[in-house]
């Protein structure tokens, strides 16, 4: 290939470059132009378009805020019926370990009018309280306290009868009347109680 040949190629190449180039600036001037266009139609441009604009976003607005209410109420009313449930059913684990002792009592009752072993049916009986008291304890923390001997505690105690003894130098319990009870560590009912009083 001649030196003329290849100086006639030189400036084909370059011309090829520079129609590239000047096709890119084209198009990134087009699309800067598309752009604007865009914008410029999107942005309303007269008080009356931003008004419908304004107006437009608030209508969309508002419907997202009463969706939004209604899921919040339809969530309400069904939090309140779960809690109203469970509520009706809190006890319902405590009554089924009680239905097996009405059972019990059931038999005891049957047997007491066929026998005449009451000394029996009184251990019985005895048997029964005995395994609804430890049960009750132990699984649901409900828990019977002896007052007896105890000083009087106004916490604890709730004084039915008094009398006046040279015994005791302080308020004494001297007999349980009604048992008190504790839930845990809470009393749930008083003790009702005889106390005996300090004669000076």
């Amino acid at each position: 290939m001649s030196e003329q040949e290849t100086q006639t190629e030189q400036p084909e190449v370059g011309n090829v470059q520079l129609d590239a180039e000047n096709e890119i600036s084209e198009t990134a001037e087009q699309g800067q132009s598309a752009k604007a266009a865009a914008e410029a139609k999107a942005a309303p441009s007269t008080p009356a378009e931003q008004i419908a604009d304004l107006e437009t976003k608030l209508a969309e607005t508002h419907d997202q805020f009463l969706r939004k209410a209604a899921e919040f109420e339809n969530f309400r009313k069904r939090m309140n019926q779960e809690k109203a449930s469970a509520i009706e059913f809190a006890n319902q684990s405590l009554l089924l370990d009680i239905i097996p002792i009405i059972d019990d009592f059931e038999r005891a009752i049957a047997v007491g009018e066929t026998s005449s072993d009451y000394n029996g049916l009184l251990e019985g009986i005895k048997m029964i309280e005995k395994r609804l008291s430890s049960q009750l304890e132990a699984k649901w923390g409900l828990k019977r306290f002896n007052s007896a001997g105890e000083l009087f505690d106004p916490n604890l105690h709730e004084a039915l009868f008094m009398e006046k003894s040279p015994e005791v130098s302080e308020a004494t319990v001297q007999e349980d009347l009604v048992k008190g009870y504790y839930l845990k560590e809470r009393v749930i009912r008083a003790a009702k109680v005889k106390v005996l009083m300090p004669e000076n």
